[in-house]
């Protein structure tokens, strides 16, 4: 078993000798505590809240806690005691050094709030997300995707050329560093102790007498829905509970980072743009695990090849931003005349167009749609169709061709 170097690392060194606190948030077992540990220094002390004593301590008296502690620190699972921040806020104001905090927390939601709360100004906020194709398979340093062929031709020598067998494997496979690492070798005893490991502590945390079988199932039924516009009531008929259930369900998923959303594009020009998102999950390998494809041959001929395919390229290109500490701006677009387009992206003050495909040889009927976004008030950049073609390649001076391996 190798440990797989994560792009933030060095994000995260540099921000130590900038900020007192630094937080490191994100899904449950994407590799946070294994990489703070890796690049902490032999002076700095660990301490995890997952340790019910220490637990106890730090939520009835967070004052003691710090003095027995000495820093540097690392706090793992900071969530499970809020009462710590408002000392770690005094302990900055009386003068705390560089990088004296490194917490971590699994509850990206709650912990922004937090940080908002008490540590405004005062502490630098990373998400980690799951492995990126990047981390697994490329080389040389993260950069953000842009839709600018000198980015694009140097993505061209950092990522490791897949043909679309391989794409699908990656899909299926995964980014969670205990399977992809290969710590555990059984992918579906891997997956279904994630899943009740996840049920078990922060669900039945947020929710009150959930019905642990229950909700397992309607987190299936959220994964047959990946790429598509929710739809709760489907969900909610599915599972046999009320669309209100079902809302709180799914807010759940989001806030411990299992589901993420697109939110549609629209500006005062585009009147007629839809108001429904988007469904994604964060992990492709926890989707097929839920829709029981029992190989990544199986899933690439299956209904879900192409939502999965989409699914799996909007969460790279959100990954190269959060491992680039940057924030990612990107949309879809649907109008009420069925015009839609996979992807908008706003970089540098252009929208950017973008379409997922399983073609190798794409066509150009597939960018028809991208002069939709000319009606808006926000000039239209550089479109892509990302694709299995095997090199980078264009339809003309402003579309591109981009192989989903680039990414």
């Amino acid at each position: 078993m190798d440990y797989i170097k994560r792009d933030l690392e060095e994000k995260l060194m540099a921000l130590s000798r900038e900020y007192a606190c630094i937080l490191v948030t994100g899904p449950r077992q994407v590799g946070k505590t294994t990489t703070l540990k890796k690049r902490m220094a032999p002076d700095r002390q660990y301490v995890t809240l997952d340790d019910l004593e220490e637990r106890r301590l730090a939520k009835t008296d967070p004052a003691l806690f710090l003095q027995l502690h000495e820093l540097p620190i690392f706090i793992d699972e900071v969530q499970y005691a809020p009462e710590l921040f408002s000392y770690i806020k005094i302990a900055i104001d009386n003068g705390a050094a560089p990088g004296s905090f490194w917490l971590t927390g699994s509850q990206a939601f709650r912990m922004m709030e937090l940080a908002q709360e008490s540590l405004a100004g005062r502490v630098a906020v990373l998400h980690m997300p799951s492995l990126s194709q990047h981390e697994v398979f490329g080389s040389g340093e993260n950069t953000p995707f842009q839709v600018e062929l000198s980015a694009l031709k140097e993505r061209r020598s950092t990522g490791s050329p897949a043909a679309m067998d391989d794409i699908y494997a990656r899909i299926w496979q995964g980014s969670l560093p205990g399977y992809v690492s290969g710590k555990f070798t059984d992918r579906d005893v891997f997956y279904s102790s994630y899943l009740q490991t996840y049920i078990d502590r922060d669900v039945s945390e947020l929710i009150a007498r959930v019905d642990k079988l229950q909700f397992q199932d309607f987190i299936r039924a959220a994964a047959c829905r990946v790429g598509q516009m929710l739809n709760v009531h489907d969900i909610a008929q599915d599972v046999g509970v009320s669309d209100d259930t079902a809302k709180r369900w799914l807010q759940v998923l989001e806030k411990s980072d299992i589901i993420f959303y697109l939110r549609p594009y629209s500006n005062n020009l585009l009147k007629r743009t839809v108001k429904t998102p988007k469904l994604y999950f964060f992990d492709t390998g926890l989707v097929a695990y839920l829709t029981r494809y029992s190989s990544p041959e199986i899933l690439r001929n299956g209904a879900l090849n192409g939502a999965v395919l989409e699914n799996y390229v909007v969460s790279e290109i959100i990954k190269s931003y959060h491992n680039a500490a940057r924030d990612c701006l990107l949309w879809y677009y649907r109008d009420k005349e069925h015009n839609e387009i996979d992807m908008v992206m706003e970089h540098d003050g252009q929208l950017h167009p973008l379409e997922v495909k399983r073609s190798v040889n794409p066509g150009s009927e597939l960018i028809g749609a991208f002069t939709i976004l000319d009606k808006g008030s926000v000039p239209r950049g550089k479109g892509a169709i990302l694709c299995m073609r095997p090199e980078l390649s264009a339809i003309n001076r402003d579309h591109y061709i981009v192989p989903i391996w680039m990414i």
